[in-house]
């Protein structure tokens, strides 16, 4: 009788286990899981709790696929009596944590074999699945001498994510950005950047990355009149839970230029060695992110800001974001990078 009493004397002066309940959004496969997996902790009780959520849960994906999914590293929040916190769990083995003899759960793997597409052209096929977004897909239109800007981007991932030497943090991305003159008889396009890149893009945590590589922006002209950057950069992204789905992203980013300028030695003196962007989204939301960039010793420079909002909320499947951008300084065009022009248009874009 002693020894049951006892047992319920701790019972009573340890937390319950059902507390804390955790309540994990489904995934769509393992592929999508490898983003990370939205889980919910419930605090059941009329006190708040200091809880990061069991180390390993289970779930099933919509295909059937049973997970074993780890907690990502981070904070523990103090869960309010009767709120919630959100945590960010990942297959295991995604974590980095060990994990226990006789439960291996393989990784996810990218596809090896190419998608096909049937359409009026014919087929086409892709490995679609090393495809990511990489700067805004956007079209976007002002008036007066702002013309249309247009901006195709993509980045690529040539080898999978296991793949051996870290090869899988390697990237390659293109970039290329129109100015269309529509106020001009025939419309033409009066000036394009063209920017391929090469890095490796380094996860730290599940909130923090960081890029080492090497960009080149050309404005595609020929001997006489060519304006070309080659630049080492280092960049580093930080994600900031601010709450009710909102996160705020800093990202500094600083360089030094290799090779030749083209014609344009004084390039230098605009774009400067540094920048900086921040942008505050909200997941299905509006995000507002803005770029600076300059020289501190010539006090030249250039900002740009994008927001957007997405439109499947008016219903129809539209899968398009209305899209704002405005520029303000030096070098939104290389062929006029000594130009100091302020420009505002607004369209759609693809990506964000």
């Amino acid at each position: 009788m002693r020894l049951i009493l006892v047992l319920l004397g701790l019972a009573a002066s340890s937390p319950a286990l059902a507390q804390v309940r955790a309540v994990p959004a489904q995934p769509a496969s393992e592929a999508e899981a490898l983003r990370g997996v939205e889980v919910f902790l419930v605090n059941e009780t009329a006190a708040p709790i200091a809880d990061a959520g069991p180390r390993q849960i289970e779930v099933t994906a919509v295909d059937g696929t049973r997970l074993v999914l780890e907690r990502a590293p981070g904070p523990t929040p103090t869960i309010a009596p009767g709120g919630f916190a959100k945590a960010r769990y990942v297959p295991v083995g995604i974590a980095g944590t060990a994990i226990p003899p006789g439960a291996q759960h393989a990784a996810a793997k990218i596809p090896a074999e190419e998608s096909v597409v049937q359409s009026s052209t014919g087929s086409s096929a892709a490995f679609l699945g090393r495809f990511e977004p990489h700067e805004p897909v956007y079209g976007v239109f002002g008036t007066g001498d702002a013309g249309g800007k247009l901006q195709v981007s993509f980045a690529f991932r040539p080898f999978a994510e296991d793949a051996p030497l870290k090869l899988g943090n390697l990237r390659f991305a293109y970039t290329q950005t129109m100015f269309w003159a529509l106020r001009e008889p025939s419309g033409p396009f009066r000036s394009t950047n063209y920017t391929p890149e090469v890095y490796a893009d380094v996860p730290v945590d599940e909130t923090t990355k960081v890029a080492l590589g090497w960009r080149h922006d050309s404005n595609g002209r020929g001997a006489l009149d060519s304006v070309d950057l080659n630049r080492l950069f280092g960049r580093v992204e930080k994600s900031f839970d601010l709450g009710g789905d909102w996160h705020l992203d800093v990202a500094p980013q600083a360089w030094f230029y290799v090779g030749k300028l083209g014609v344009a030695p004084d390039v230098k003196d605009y774009f400067g060695y540094t920048a900086l962007t921040a942008a505050i989204r909200q997941k299905d939301g509006l995000k507002i992110a803005i770029t600076g960039r300059g020289n501190f010793e010539t006090r030249r420079g250039g900002a740009e800001l994008f927001a957007s909002y997405p439109l499947a909320p008016i219903g129809g499947g539209v899968g398009f974001y209305l899209f704002g951008q405005a520029f303000t300084g030096y070098g939104e065009a290389l062929d006029d990078y000594r130009r100091n022009d302020t420009h505002a248009r607004i369209g759609i874009a693809l990506t964000r």
